[in-house]
Parts: structure tokens; C-alpha cells; sequence
């Protein structure tokens, strides 16, 4: 038999929630809503990915925006998407939901003839299924009678080939037609034809996971030994019975006369702030250590954590744990009952899901708003052909850049609005910036038009946003004290929108650059909490600097992206001298470089001398030149 090269395949749902963000409301009042792709399935497929399994997820979406949604995050996960079918005449299913309080979660299905729904025997190839470890069926699914073919023809090509089957009861009465549209909440409602349904699954099982109360639909008894004996006597399989805050009960075996007679997994002590997910988090740690043959306690232990983080969290599937977070949580605790609030596990969490990278970083800055209004001025042109200049740059990275990954612009929102978009048609990595020019002590532009969250909530979330600011590590306590407030406030703020923050500090105007300038600023700021995504730093007067700095970082925060080089308007040829101190640091990942590049095109190109091509010239001949000397061997 060939060895798998998937450990497994969920099928099933997969539909985009809609979480209402106005925590305590009625889901009527809700104003604001969260998106993530959902499904009971598609939770799975993308827990396990996250605590490193290779995952697959077969299932149906739309022909649309929120089915492409759903494909894309998959990519960005690290889910095989082979077995997704996109449907042109369905839409992708939606689910609106809320928080009321602690045990009220109202939520309501939008899945009349929607595309997952549609799902048959004709999308489960047995090439497929045979190339994973196990395929995950789930309850509601047999509840559509395609749905349910397709499922059953899955777990007999599963045995065919000697692969497990798992099967998550997931009992949703009103998936079944058991309750209206406003009961989506509604966990059990007793049923014959539901159990039925499902006790024909179970001899072909070797895991059955489930709640009480869906232990009791399977069973057919609101006794849960009861219930467990009767699914003993059609399965083999091992049971695994959630119990919520009491942690987990598993029976590899016969049934004991007491539920707490099983294979016992504590649960964790933290708050309860939304049970939705929790169960398929908590399927996705029980199937990380399943697939990988640990003891059944390490199974539980891992389930009943991921369990933990999905109940203290808003979200379904991006609030799963990464094995990173996962192992962190288990080595070090937690303070914080409400682990949503545990900053370091917050850290890890966000700098092992933020989304995929390229490894280096080559950027054409020009975000600036004062120098180039310097620049109009004195040509005597007016200030509104500076959005015209700025759309010309991202011509130019874009003809630098032809489709590659790991080129980006800095672009601002007051001159670069249409700049912005055009950058966005290119698929080129942007950041903006948040400072007012020039301010010392650091104040930002929001302070002066509104909220700084709100203002970021309004940008397309792959936009970085970047602070600069001019910080040396001698200043007075006061100014820095006033800085630290400010930059503080801001990476509490991108950490809450799920924006990345790059950090640019230039310290040489203000004092020496010494070999430990730069580092001593970013042990500081990191000494407050302050972890960028990205630095942005002026070249360094020695490696030894540069050392330090990959200290700094090493010692801090080792899922750092990285430092890019600034060029504070220097020649290309100081800048090519920089770039060759710089590329033995192990944190240095590229450069964002503005004036070098677009400063003399743009005084020719506002005083008249030169016209819109040929400004795009030579901003790409320059943009073009550092490229080719950053990537120098």
C-alpha cells in the first residue's frame, strides 16, 4: 500500500461566518461583523493544518467573492484544496452569528440550496481518498441525501484501503429540519430518524467523537452511558465523549459502569467567551496526536487546550492554536482565565497566522507627504500633481517588480489614494504610514481626524501600517516616555484591527550612531511590549551594529519578519556600499527606500523637464539598480 501523503480529509460544510462583533447584544442590534471561513469541516481542516498535519477538505463553494474567500484562506492555511469544487450556480453558504452572554449564542443559517449542500458521490475520487491516513465525515452532512452519498461512498473507499474514518457527530437539529431558522443555537432535540441515520455509520468507525448530547442522538438515550453502550455494541471505535469545562472522558474499549472509569483528559479553568468552534478545535488537537499514534492522554491533553483557546476567543477557525501556541500554552500556562488576554500567547498567535510572506523585501517608499510638497512648491506646481507623481511610482515598481513576490511600496493615504489602488492591481506588498510629518515627540494623524482603530478598520487588511519615528536612546526621559505612549498605543491598535505594524526608527538625527544605538532603542521599545512585524532601519556605520541589532531581535522576538534598510535620500551608490554592511545580518530582509530613488525624477517631473514616461524611467532604472544590488551574491 502506498504510504499517504495526507494524514486527512474532512468533507463536508465550509461557508463564511459572520461573527457580530457587539459582545452582549442581541444578534438584531449587531452593527459590525467579523469574516472568516467556517464549517465544521473546513474548522477541522484548518486546525490540523495549523498544529501541523497535512489536511485536505472536500466540499463545494461558490462561483463568487466569498467562495474565493474561502479557497484563498485555505491557500494561506496550508489546506489542500484539491477536493473543493467551485459551483457556478450556487452560492457559498453563510452563517450570521453572535455572542448574547456566556451560554447565548444566537446564529442563523443561510444554506437554501447552497453550494456545499450540493455536494455528491461524483466529487469523491478514490485516488483521493486513498492518499490520506483518514477521512473526517460529520453528522449534518448526512442529513442531505447527496450530501450523505457522497459521505458513505468516502468511508467505503477509506476501507477499501485500509484508512481510518473518523466521524464528528457535529448534530445541528435544525440542519436535520427538527427547528426554525431563529434555533440555529438549538444543540439536541430527540429524533429516531436522526439517530437512525447515524447509528449506520458507526460500525464503519474507528473514531467517534462527540458531545453528550450528540453521544445521545447517536445512542438513542438521554443517558449517557446509556447511550454509549448502544453505540459499543455497532463500533469498534475508539469514543471520545466532550465534556465541556470537565475536559474530555475516551473509551478505547468496553463501556465501565462510570463515565469518570474512562481515559480521563482535564479540561483547562479559563472563561468561557464563545463555545462556538470549540468542538472542532478540540477535534483538531485530538487528531494531531491520533494521527501521530501518541498516548490517548496527550491526545486529550491537546484537544482539551486547543478546546480551551476557541471557547476564550470570538472566531471559529482563526482562532485555532498553532502547535506553536499550543506548546507554549502547555509548558507555560497562563495567568489569564480569559486567555484572549494573555499577551505573549497573543504574540504567538498572531505571528504564526499572519499571513504568508516572501522572504525578502524590496520596497519603493514614497509615502511622504512635507518633501514632497517641498518639492511641488519650489518647481511651482501645484500640490495636487502630487497624487499623479505617486501613481507614476507604482508604475514603476510595478515594471520592477513584473508580478514577482517580495516587492512592496510605501504609499500614503493623503497624496497616494489612487496610487493605493493601483498598487493593489499589481498585488504589490503596501504599507502606509501613521505619523504626523515631522512630529517629535511622535502624535499621529489620526489625533487630529479621528479614531486610530477605526481608521485602520477601514483599510484592506493585507496594509501594514508603519510608524516612523525619530528616537535616540539618549533623548530626554520625557520625550521618550512620550514616544513609548505613542508607539505603544499604536501596536495595541494594529494587534486589534489584525494589522501588521512595521516600526521605522532613525536615530542619527538626533545624536551618534554608534554600534549599539539602534539596538538599545529596540530593546526598549521591546522591553514595553512593542513588537513590530517590521523595522525599518538607517544603514549602520559597522556589522558590528548590525549584530547587535540580529541580537535584539534573536533575544525578543524570534517570529520577527525582519528589518528592511531606509535610505535617508543617500546616493545609490552609498546606499549599494550599505546594502553590502548589511547582508550578513540574519534579520535583514530587504530594504524600503524613497528619495534615492524618486527624488530627482521628481523635481525634473514637476518642474516640466520631464514627462510622465519618462519619470517612470527613472524611477525604474533606480528602483531596478537596488534590486540588482540587493540581490548580489
Amino acid at each position: 500500500m502506498a504510504e499517504p501523503k495526507l494524514d486527512l480529509i474532512s468533507i463536508g460544510r465550509s461557508s463564511v461566518d459572520l461573527y457580530g462583533q457587539q459582545i452582549g447584544g442581541r444578534l438584531e442590534d449587531m452593527a459590525s461583523f467579523s469574516k472568516a471561513a467556517g464549517g465544521c469541516p473546513t474548522n477541522i481542516a484548518i486546525g490540523t493544518a495549523r498544529l501541523g498535519l497535512k489536511s485536505a477538505v472536500i466540499t463545494r463553494v461558490g462561483d463568487e467573492q466569498m467562495g474565493r474567500f474561502i479557497l484563498e484562506q485555505l491557500h494561506r492555511e496550508g489546506v489542500d484544496t484539491e477536493g473543493v469544487v467551485v459551483d457556478p450556480k450556487r452560492l457559498t453558504s453563510l452563517v450570521i452569528l453572535g455572542v448574547r452572554d456566556e451560554k447565548t449564542f444566537p446564529l442563523i443559517f443561510y444554506r437554501t440550496d447552497c453550494a456545499d449542500a450540493a455536494l455528491d458521490e461524483s466529487e469523491i475520487e478514490e485516488e483521493f481518498i486513498a492518499s490520506a491516513r483518514a477521512v473526517v465525515v460529520t453528522g449534518t452532512h448526512f442529513a442531505i441525501p447527496n450530501a450523505a452519498a457522497a459521505q458513505r461512498k468516502a468511508i467505503a473507499l477509506a476501507r477499501k484501503h485500509g484508512r481510518k474514518v473518523v466521524f464528528d457527530v457535529d448534530y445541528r437539529p435544525n440542519l436535520w429540519g427538527l427547528a426554525g431558522h431563529a434555533a440555529g443555537e438549538e444543540r439536541y432535540i430527540r429524533s429516531g430518524t436522526v439517530t437512525g441515520h447515524l447509528q449506520a455509520i458507526l460500525p464503519d468507525c474507528d473514531l467517534i467523537v462527540g458531545t453528550e448530547e450528540e453521544l445521545h442522538a447517536a445512542g438513542g438515550s438521554e443517558d449517557t452511558l446509556a447511550a454509549l453502550r448502544t453505540i459499543r455494541s455497532l463500533s469498534a471505535a475508539t469514543i471520545v465523549c466532550k465534556r465541556g469545562p470537565m475536559g474530555c472522558v475516551v473509551f478505547p474499549g468496553s463501556i465501565p459502569p462510570s463515565l469518570d472509569d474512562g481515559v480521563r483528559g482535564p479540561g483547562f479553568p479559563v472563561e468561557v467567551y464563545n463555545v462556538l468552534g470549540a468542538g472542532d478545535a478540540f477535534m483538531s488537537g485530538f487528531l494531531r496526536g491520533w494521527l501521530r499514534d501518541e498516548a490517548i492522554e496527550t491526545c486529550c491533553a491537546w484537544a482539551n487546550a486547543c478546546g480551551a483557546f476557541a471557547v476564550s476567543r470570538l472566531l471559529c477557525s482563526p482562532e485555532s492554536p498553532t502547535f506553536d501556541e499550543l506548546q507554549y500554552f502547555l509548558k507555560h500556562g497562563s495567568p489569564h482565565r480569559a486567555l484572549r488576554h494573555d499577551a505573549d500567547i497573543n504574540h504567538i498567535h498572531w505571528a504564526t497566522t499572519r499571513r504568508p510572506q516572501p522572504p525578502t523585501l524590496m520596497a519603493l517608499a514614497i509615502d511622504h507627504r512635507s518633501q514632497m510638497e517641498a518639492i511641488a512648491d519650489e518647481a511651482g506646481a501645484r500640490r495636487e500633481r502630487i497624487a499623479v507623481f505617486k501613481t507614476l511610482a507604482v508604475e514603476a515598481a510595478a515594471r520592477v517588480a513584473q508580478g514577482q513576490p517580495g516587492f512592496g511600496m510605501l504609499l500614503d493615504g493623503r497624496y497616494g489614494r489612487e496610487a493605493l489602488f493601483r498598487a493593489a492591481d499589481h498585488r504589490l506588498w503596501i504599507a502606509r504610514p501613521l505619523e504626523r510629518t515631522g512630529s517629535r515627540p511622535l502624535a499621529l494623524e489620526t489625533d487630529a481626524e479621528g479614531s486610530l482603530g477605526l481608521a485602520l478598520a477601514e483599510w484592506p487588511v493585507d496594509h501594514v501600517a508603519k510608524c516612523f519615528c525619530t528616537y535616540h536612546p539618549d533623548d530626554a526621559e520625557a520625550l521618550k516616555a512620550a514616544q513609548d505612549a505613542t508607539l505603544k498605543r499604536v501596536s495595541l491598535a494594529c494587534r486589534q484591527a489584525g494589522r501588521e505594524l512595521l516600526v521605522e526608527i532613525v536615530a542619527s538625527k538626533h545624536g551618534t550612531l554608534a554600534d549599539d544605538t539602534a539596538a538599545r532603542v529596540m530593546r526598549r521599545l521591546y522591553g514595553l511590549g512593542i513588537k513590530p512585524d517590521w523595522w525599518k532601519l538607517e544603514a549602520q556605520p559597522s556589522v558590528a551594529a548590525w549584530q547587535q541589532i540580529d541580537g535584539a531581535v534573536a533575544e525578543n522576538d524570534p517570529y520577527c519578519r525582519g528589518v528592511v534598510v531606509l535610505g535617508l535620500d543617500a546616493p545609490l551608490a552609498k546606499l549599494e556600499e550599505a546594502f553590502e554592511l548589511a547582508r550578513g545580518a540574519v534579520s535583514v530582509k530587504g530594504f524600503a527606500v524613497g528619495r534615492s530613488i524618486f527624488g530627482e525624477p521628481a523635481r525634473e517631473w514637476f518642474s516640466g523637464r520631464l514627462d510622465d514616461e519618462g519619470a517612470i524611467a527613472a524611477m525604474t532604472e533606480r528602483f531596478g539598480r537596488l534590486v540588482q544590488a540587493w540581490r548580489r551574491d
